[in-house]
């Protein structure tokens, strides 16, 4: 208890009277550009990528979810598959805004995802955060097996890392799963637009007359947004994660 106490008072004695102690886990430009290409590779490679798919298909059904509760309607459950593919089955809510924000909203999760990882501090706090959303989505969203064991997956890739000691290698993994969200954010709909009457751009199509081209390029344009928020966030800080 005594002990517990000193070290605490340690840490405080650390932020007082070292206040150039970096707290920041902003990536150097250099290191960036590293883990920005991990993360396309990562999402490439078969069988290693599959898992990282699961993650934007989540973070995009999730999207759906919060937008039908925002607009006022009401999720029945979501459904995920091994290929990275998905269904949000809803009720009411604005049609349009709930298309839209499967892939709008899984590159804001990836963007968000990688700022919280620039912060050492709080990086465990996030994990866990992040493994209790997941969670809250298979008690109230999950209703087939396949989609419980996936999440569970999720649930266990996000708790797993911090048995690690290191926390500059959890602030690592996190911005580039960030990374890879917003990676797959951009491919995804590229993917779907060939597929004939398959995906939101096409829905989006019929339900506003306007052509599933033009719906793919608003996510592909914000996805690219977010991905230069992310290097303005490197290049403002300069900071250099050891």
């Amino acid at each position: 208890s005594i002990l517990l106490k000193e070290t605490k008072f340690n840490k405080w004695l650390v932020l007082i009277y070292m206040p150039n102690v970096p707290l920041s886990a902003t990536p150097s430009r250099s290191r960036f550009v590293i883990e920005l290409l991990l993360a396309f590779l990562l999402t490439r490679f078969p069988y290693i990528s599959i898992p990282f798919k699961w993650f934007e298909s989540y973070f995009h059904e999730l999207s759906h979810g919060i937008a039908t509760l925002l607009t006022g309607g009401s999720v029945s459950h979501i459904q995920l598959f091994p290929n990275g593919a998905g269904f949000c089955f809803s009720q009411g809510g604005s049609s349009i805004l709930i298309a839209y924000a499967g892939y709008f909203g899984a590159a804001l999760w990836g963007y968000s995802i990688f700022l919280m990882a620039t912060q050492k501090q709080t990086i465990r706090f996030t994990l866990t955060l992040l493994a209790f959303t997941v969670a809250a989505s298979l008690l109230f969203w999950a209703r087939d097996v396949l989609t419980i064991v996936i999440l569970s997956v999720l649930i266990i890739l996000f708790l797993l890392p911090l048995k690690l000691k290191n926390s500059s290698l959890l602030n690592t993994l996190l911005r580039i799963l960030g990374l890879m969200i917003i990676l797959n954010a951009m491919a995804s709909p590229m993917v779907l637009l060939g597929l004939s009457g398959q995906g939101d751009a096409v829905m989006l199509a019929k339900m506003t007359w306007l052509p599933a081209w033009l719906w793919v390029i608003t996510w592909l344009a914000f996805s690219g947004f977010m991905l230069l928020l992310c290097w303005r966030k490197v290049d403002r800080k300069k900071g250099v994660s050891k």
